[in-house]
C-alpha cells in the first residue's frame, strides 16, 4: 500500500491495551488485529516498548492499536517500561485493560481504571484467557467482556464494543473546510527549501488540500514569489490566503488587505482545540526576561537543519523582538518534560503529527503548571505585528481579544 495515502497517524483513533504482564495484551492486541504484531512470550515483560499497528475499525474507521508494556513491572528496567506505559495515557482515546478472567482485578489493575476516568478516558475490560475459566462466574460490570486471544472468542464482540465506544463522540474538527463554500478559491502558499521534505508536502499542507477538495472548493498551491501576480491574475477574489508561517511577512505585505489572511499553524491549532488558549498565551512574550527559560516543543523528530526554524530562527526573532537573552530549551517528539514549573513560556510546533488528545494535554499540563502556551504561527504572526489580521477568520475568537493589546 501506498504510504503517502495512508490516513495519518496523528489522524486515526487511538486504542491503548494496558494491563499487567502476562494477562495476555500481545496475544489479545495479535487477535484483535488479525496479525503478529506483537511478541508473545510466557516469559513476563517481554513488551518492553510501546507497538503501535495502524488498521481499519469498522464502523469505527482508521485507527491506531497501541500495546503497551506491563502496569505491574518492576525493577530499574521495569520503572521505566511503567513510566511509557503511562505515557501513552496523553495518547489514548479510548483504552482496553486487559485483565486474567481467571483472577480476579488487581490493586495495578484498579489503578489503571482511576486513571481512565480521571483522564476522561473511554474503557472496556477485556477479562482474557476465558477459555481456561471452567465456567468460573463472570457476573460483572457492562463495561466487563469476556475473550480469548487463544480461542478467538468474544474478539468480534470486543471489536464492536470498542467502537460503541465512540458512538456518541462529536463530528470531527474541519481544518478549513467549514470556513469556505463550494468554488470558492483558497490560495496556499508552500515554500519548498531545505526543511521541506523530499517529494512531498509536510502533512498540514497535504491535509488543506485535501479539506478544500471534499469542501468542493478549488486550491491554488504555489510558491511565496509566485503569490503577487497570481493574485493579480485571478479571475475572482480569494476566499483567503494560507501561508507557511515562516514567510508570514512576505506573504502579508503580496497580500491585499481585503483578502483574509492566516497560516497552515494557526488553522492546525484551531484544529487540535488549542486556539484560544495560544492567542492569549502569546502575550507572555512582552514579558520575558534576561535567561528566562523557554520551552520549544515540537511534536515530530526531524534532522536539523542549518536554519531550522524552531532552533534557530524562533530563537533568533524572539531575542529581537525582545531585545533579551533567555535561555531556550527543546524537546521534540515524545519528549515533552512532565515538570513545566521552570519555563516561563512553551512555544509549540502545529502539532500535526500528535493527535489531539496529546496536545490537549500537553495544554493542560502547561494550564496546570501556570505556563503560557501558543504555537509557532501564532507567535510569529504576533512579532510581525499581524496577528490580529490572521484571526479575522475566527470572529467569536477575534470579537474577543479585540480589547488586549496584540
Amino acid at each position: 500500500m501506498n504510504n503517502l495515502n495512508q490516513t495519518p497517524t496523528s489522524e486515526r483513533t487511538h486504542i491503548a491495551f494496558f494491563g499487567a504482564r502476562n494477562a495476555g495484551k500481545s496475544s489479545l492486541i495479535n487477535a484483535v488485529t488479525g496479525q503478529e504484531l506483537a511478541i508473545v512470550s510466557r516469559v513476563p515483560g517481554t513488551t518492553t516498548d510501546p507497538v503501535y499497528k495502524a488498521m481499519e475499525l469498522l464502523p469505527l474507521g482508521p485507527v491506531v492499536m497501541i500495546d503497551t508494556p506491563g502496569i505491574d513491572d518492576s525493577g530499574e528496567l521495569g520503572d521505566q517500561r511503567v513510566k511509557k506505559t503511562l505515557q501513552m495515557l496523553n495518547k489514548a482515546d479510548a483504552a482496553v485493560l486487559v485483565a486474567d478472567a481467571n483472577c480476579d482485578i488487581t490493586e495495578s489493575d484498579k489503578e489503571l481504571i482511576d486513571l481512565f476516568k480521571e483522564k476522561g478516558i473511554p474503557y472496556i475490560i477485556a477479562l482474557n484467557k476465558s477459555d481456561l475459566t471452567s465456567g468460573r462466574d463472570e457476573n460483572r460490570g457492562d463495561e466487563y467482556i469476556s475473550v480469548s486471544a487463544l480461542t478467538g472468542e468474544g474478539i468480534h464482540e470486543l471489536k464492536e464494543r470498542i467502537a460503541l465506544l465512540f458512538k456518541s463522540k462529536e463530528t470531527q474538527n474541519r481544518l478549513v473546510a467549514d470556513l469556505i463554500s463550494p468554488s470558492d478559491f483558497v490560495v496556499l502558499v508552500t515554500p519548498i527549501d531545505k526543511a521541506a521534505p523530499k517529494g512531498r508536502l509536510i502533512l498540514p499542507q497535504q491535509q488543506a488540500i485535501r479539506d478544500i477538495l471534499e469542501a468542493n472548493a478549488v486550491s491554488i498551491v504555489l510558491k511565496e514569489n509566485e503569490l503577487k501576480e497570481t493574485l493579480i491574475n485571478l479571475v475572482k477574489k480569494p476566499r483567503m490566503v494560507i501561508t507557511d508561517s515562516q514567510i508570514f511577512d512576505k506573504v502579508a505585505a503580496d497580500t491585499p488587505q481585503d483578502i483574509p489572511l492566516t497560516s497552515f499553524s494557526i488553522l492546525m491549532a484551531r484544529y487540535k482545540g488549542l486556539l484560544d488558549d495560544a492567542v492569549k498565551g502569546v502575550a507572555a512574550i512582552e514579558s520575558i526576561g534576561d535567561g528566562d527559560k523557554i520551552l520549544v516543543a515540537e511534536g515530530c523528530t526531524h534532522h536539523r537543519q542549518c536554519d531550522d526554524i524552531g532552533t534557530v530562527k524562533l530563537p533568533r526573532w524572539i531575542k529581537s523582538h525582545t531585545g533579551k537573552n533567555p535561555e531556550f530549551c527543546f524537546c521534540s517528539g515524545a519528549g515533552f518534560p512532565s515538570e513545566l514549573d521552570e519555563y516561563k513560556l512553551i512555544v509549540h510546533c502545529g502539532g500535526c503529527m500528535l493527535n489531539a488528545r496529546e496536545m490537549q494535554n500537553r495544554a493542560q499540563m502547561a494550564k496546570r503548571a501556570g505556563v503560557p502556551m501558543t504555537n509557532y504561527g501564532i507567535l510569529i504572526a504576533y512579532m510581525q505585528g499581524i496577528l490580529k489580521r490572521s484571526i479575522e477568520l475566527f470572529p467569536n475568537l477575534h470579537s474577543e481579544l479585540l480589547h488586549l493589546d496584540l
